[in-house]
Order: structure tokens, then sequence, then C-alpha cells
């Protein structure tokens, strides 16, 4: 009986060790990772604006087109020009192009012809669309995304002091649902991660929906050509590729922003989330590591806490270790959540931090079933 005891203690101390060093993984996640980036500070704006070259595909977006690219053309910024590539659209988007392009003189347009199925990807796209532009400076955003200020490029311009790349905040319109709040909180959450990563010169993605670097940067680089096979990636992989410490940089000014429309069907959001995650496994190693260590670390911390509460030994370091984490992560939210506008996301935070576990695990199960092709548009 006492040698049974005895083992109990041992498989218990083991286990409970085994707590403590995922606890630690994880603070150092929020502690070394996402906490900067909350004080990160921009530099000052450039004395002399430079010439930028905003870049928008978009393949039937006659509708977003109308209501959001007014703004990018409505910015406050003295040297800049607007390409919007239509990609193969069979909708609207050349009359509503057509209008732009008699109001505003900085907008330029190219269009790639409808293919058999769209047989190409947003690659060749973009790289249309940098063929196109006049200017060193290249900005890149979708065309369901809008700035949220005026002097958005003003404040993305500041960036390209002394550095190649700068990463910026692309977050998603709010709406009264679970699923957008689900939605704002994994974008909120993937941005703390790369502008993170990127602060501690380890940068290893941007979005598209908010990305800028420059034209040498792409053809020096033989722009997509690497993996111009994959559908995806034309802003994580290509950014996890060419992207040092020395060389990128992040913009998170409150008018450094983007809003893009939400998915409004769980189903949409899914698919969605294919998209981004089929290009994850290509970053380098160290990156794939690095980003399957935070989920793999929080999951054991979960299990070996609902294990642990079940014994007795050490159950006030046990609690004691949850709450330090818990309150860590409160802080970060809630002040993530102010930096970045969006609004009363640490609410359920604790919450979707398990259901993320399960959402994601679906998806790269999906991914390994389904396989990694994944279409633009």
């Amino acid at each position: 009986m006492y040698n049974w005891a005895k083992t109990l203690n041992l498989i218990e101390l083991i286990i409970f060790t085994t707590f403590c060093v995922f606890f630690v993984v994880q603070m150092v996640y929020y502690l070394r990772v996402y906490l900067p980036v909350l004080f990160y500070k921009d530099t000052q704006p450039n004395e002399k604006p430079l010439p930028l070259s905003v870049i928008i595909c978009a393949r039937n977006e006659a509708e977003n087109l109308q209501k959001n690219l007014k703004y990018v053309l409505e910015q406050n910024h003295p040297d800049y020009e607007v390409i919007v590539v239509n990609d193969s659209s069979t909708d609207e988007s050349d009359n509503v192009l057509g209008g732009y392009l008699r109001e505003y003189k900085h907008l330029k347009t190219t269009s790639l012809p409808a293919g058999h199925k769209f047989t190409h990807g947003k690659k060749l796209a973009l790289t249309v669309g940098i063929k196109a532009a006049k200017n060193e400076y290249l900005v890149f955003t979708d065309a369901d995304c809008r700035p949220v200020s005026e002097n958005w490029l003003t404040e993305i311009q500041t960036g390209f002091i002394n550095h190649d790349i700068v990463l910026a905040y692309g977050g998603y319109k709010r709406r009264k649902s679970f699923l957008n709040n689900y939605i704002r909180f994994d974008t909120l959450f993937i941005a703390l991660q790369y502008l993170g990563f990127a602060i501690a010169r380890s940068p290893y993605m941007g979005v598209g929906r908010n990305l800028a670097y420059k034209k040498e940067l792409f053809f020096k680089n033989k722009g997509f050509a690497n993996h111009y096979g994959l559908l995806s990636g034309d802003d994580d992989l290509f950014i996890n590729e060419v992207a040092n410490k020395s060389n990128t940089t992040v913009v998170i000014g409150a008018g450094s922003f983007t809003r893009s429309e939400p998915k409004t069907s769980l189903k949409a959001f899914f698919e969605q989330k294919l998209r981004h995650l089929s290009t994850a496994s290509k970053y380098r190693k160290k990156h794939v590591f690095l980003l399957g260590l935070e989920p793999l670390s929080r999951l054991w911390f979960y299990t070996l806490f609902a294990v642990l509460l079940t014994m007795q030994n050490f159950l006030y370091p046990l609690l004691v270790m949850f709450m330090l984490r818990f309150f860590t992560q409160l802080y970060v939210f809630a002040k993530a959540g102010k930096k970045f506008k969006e609004k009363n996301i640490w609410i359920s935070f604790i919450i979707f931090d398990i259901v993320s576990l399960f959402f994601n695990f679906i998806a790269y199960t999906t991914l390994s079933i389904r396989g990694r092709k994944i279409r633009w548009k």
C-alpha cells in the first residue's frame, strides 16, 4: 500500500512538473511576444512624403469596390497612385472602376482576361499590379478592406525609414454575433503573434489586407517564383521568405489599421481559415516550431490543469499559476483590444482561447484530408 501511494505521488509530481514547464512556455509568449506589441512606439513621420503605389487585386468585387475604394483614393497623402487589378471579373467591376476613373486621376486599372475556370491565382494578378506601379514603395490591401483613417498611407510610409518591409494590422468590422466576436479575437491573436515576432526581430508573415514593401525587394527575390505553384501564400510565404531582423518593421498607430468585411457564416469562415492555414507548413523551420509550440503548450496546460485538479498535493500552486496566466491574458487582451480598437474583445477571451484549439485542430485535419490546394476566390 505504501509503495502504491509512493508511486501515485511520483506520478503526480511528474505531471505537476510538466504542467509547470508548459506554464512557463505560455508566460514567455505573453510576456516576450505579445506584451511588447502593446507598448511599441511607431517611428516619427517622414519629413518628406514618399511616393507610394497602392495595389488592390479584385475578382468579382464590384460591391466591395463601390463601398471601399473611395476611402483608399481619398487619403491625406500628396504623392500616391492606386492600381486596381481587375482579375477576370464577370460582374460589374469594369463599370464601377470606370466611374472612379472619371473622378480620380491617381487611379489606374489593369485587367486580366477571364481564362478557363480562372486557372491562374492571385499571385499573377499581384505581379501584374506590381509591374504596373510607377513607384518604389508598394502598399497592399484588398477590395473588401477600408482604411480606418485618411492618414493611413501617411502612417504606413513611416515604416519605410531604414526598412524594406512594413507589417500593419488588418482587422475586421464589428458585428453583433458570437462568430464575429470569435473572428475578431482570432485576428487579434494572430496579429499579436506576427507583430510580436517582428518586434522581436524574427518576422515570419504579414497579411495582404495591410502590408507594404519595396518593389526592388520583390524583383530581387524573383517575386513569388519559389512558391508560385501554391495558390495561397502571396503575403505570408513571401514575407517568410524575404523578411529578416534588419529589413522588417511594424506600424501600429491608430490610423494605420484597415477593416475588412467579416464572414457571416461558420462555413465561409472555416474555408477562409483553411486558406490561411494551408501555407503554414511551408514557413521556415524555426517559425513552424515556434508557431506550433504555442497551441501545443496551451493544450497541455489546460489538460494537465484539469488532471491535477482531481489531485490534492499541488492544488495551491496549481491555482496560483492558473490565475497568474489568466490575469496576464486578461491584461494583454484588454489592452490589445483598446490599442487596436477591438471593442469588448477581452470579455470572452478565455472561452475563445480554448475554442480556438479545437477549431484549428479540425481545420488542420481537414487540410490533411482534403489537401492544401486552395483556390483564389
